[in-house]
């Protein structure tokens, strides 16, 4: 077996957990705090906002890109091995950042960040779900998986706040503390776990052509997608839809971050007692409701919905989309067994482009509309997007033989 096994007394306990979980928190917060601290970074290194917004850009292209190529070159390593020394390398990176002596520096620094962040998050979501007893290892990634929505809701208003207050420099100081203390937990909690058993990189690469990985790597996308668009544009989703003003942005954000981080735990809650197709269904079907539900808002209400109306219903919605990844990456690692820190890392990649389509997407529908339109857009992604999986699922149950 590529993992080590349940029954022994480091797996049963899960003391590794917290570790992994904390990995998880100190990347997403890496990843997502660009934003926060734009205004800053832009005045230091002499550059608009919108140059230091492509920072985001490329650190989520390069993401996309580097997860399954990294997982492929270091499939042999021993995962620890892997998780303690690509955190040591993440904290030595954001230090380093914090003495960025200008723009180019620091745009290839955050390369590196998104290199070592595409290899850790893949190997934390894998190791997670097979180190865990088999009955509690959607629930695993689940925790795993919330580290990165935490971050939201904690990470970056925090390092938002310190970057304001003592400049940026201290928020790239608070992730690489964050990641040593990471590294001394997984160092001292993680189990000797070998790596998978040695493959050619043909082999390796037949992964990328199996159709059952990737349908969940096009599914991945497609979730990623309809979420993703309005929460990149949630403040003129909302002053479209209810007319308040801009000061309840945060709240709202701050909710559907709390919401997000309940479902996190809910998907793979659901995932241990209905199995990863049952529970992907059934959160598509509850975006797809509540995505329709937010773009009739506008129409029937004429730009004056109840914000609190709203506001529950984006708490639903926030769950549901926070749920999704869980089930999707242990559907993954069904279909894909021997080679699931791989499959994982596809549909981190997976997740990353939907990012990337989203904000073009959203982009294009505020150009031309509103808030409804953009609303009414994700609504259609994310019912095909149902379709798609129905028929996914259908032709290749998790259960499966997995050489599809």
């Amino acid at each position: 077996m590529p993992l080590s096994p349940h029954s022994t007394a480091t797996t049963a306990s899960m003391r590794w957990l917290p570790g992994l979980l904390l990995a998880t928190f100190v990347i997403g917060t890496d990843d997502f705090i660009i934003a926060g601290i734009l205004p800053e970074l832009a005045v230091d290194f002499d550059v608009t906002e919108a140059a230091a917004g492509q920072l985001v850009t490329v650190f989520s292209l390069v993401y996309a890109v580097a997860a399954p190529v990294m997982a492929l070159l270091t499939a042999r390593l021993s995962r620890r091995k892997l998780i303690v020394g690509g955190l040591t390398v993440f904290a030595l990176v954001n230090a380093a950042t914090v003495f960025a002596p200008s723009y180019a520096a620091l745009m290839a620094l955050r390369v590196a960040a998104a290199l070592v962040g595409a290899t850790i998050t893949p190997a934390a979501f894998a190791t997670a779900g097979s180190l865990a007893p088999p009955e509690r290892s959607g629930r695993a990634i689940g925790v795993v998986a919330a580290g990165l929505t935490v971050s939201l809701i904690v990470g970056v208003p925090v390092g938002s706040w310190l970057g304001e207050l003592f400049g940026w420099q201290s928020t790239f100081a608070l992730v690489a503390t964050l990641t040593g203390a990471a590294v001394i937990i997984t160092g001292t909690t993680l189990p000797a776990i070998p790596g998978p058993p040695a493959t050619g990189l043909r082999e390796r690469l037949t992964l990328l052509r199996r159709p059952s990985v990737l349908s969940c790597v096009v599914g991945t996308v497609i979730g990623a997608t309809a979420g993703f668009m309005p929460y990149t544009f949630i403040a003129p989703v909302v002053t479209d839809l209810t007319g308040v003003e801009r000061t309840l942005i945060p709240v709202t954000i701050g909710v559907i971050g709390v919401a997000g981080a309940i479902g996190t735990v809910a998907g793979g809650r659901l995932n241990d007692r209905w199995g990863p197709d049952r529970t992907i269904l059934t959160l598509m079907a509850v975006m797809a409701t509540t995505t329709v539900l937010l773009a009739l808002a506008g129409p029937l209400f004429g730009g004056n919905a109840p914000y609190w109306l709203l506001l529950t219903v984006l708490a639903v919605w926030g769950a549901a989309v926070w749920a999704y990844n869980p089930p999707m990456n242990a559907r993954a690692l069904r279909l894909a067994a021997e080679a699931g820190t791989e499959a994982v890392a596809l549909n981190t990649s997976g997740l990353y482009i939907g990012i990337a389509v989203a904000g073009a997407l959203g982009g294009a529908a505020l150009t031309t509309g509103n808030g409804a339109l953009l609303l009414a857009v994700s609504g259609t992604v994310v019912i095909l997007g149902l379709v798609f999986m129905t028929w996914a699922i259908r032709r290749f149950p998790s259960s499966a033989p997995l050489n599809q």
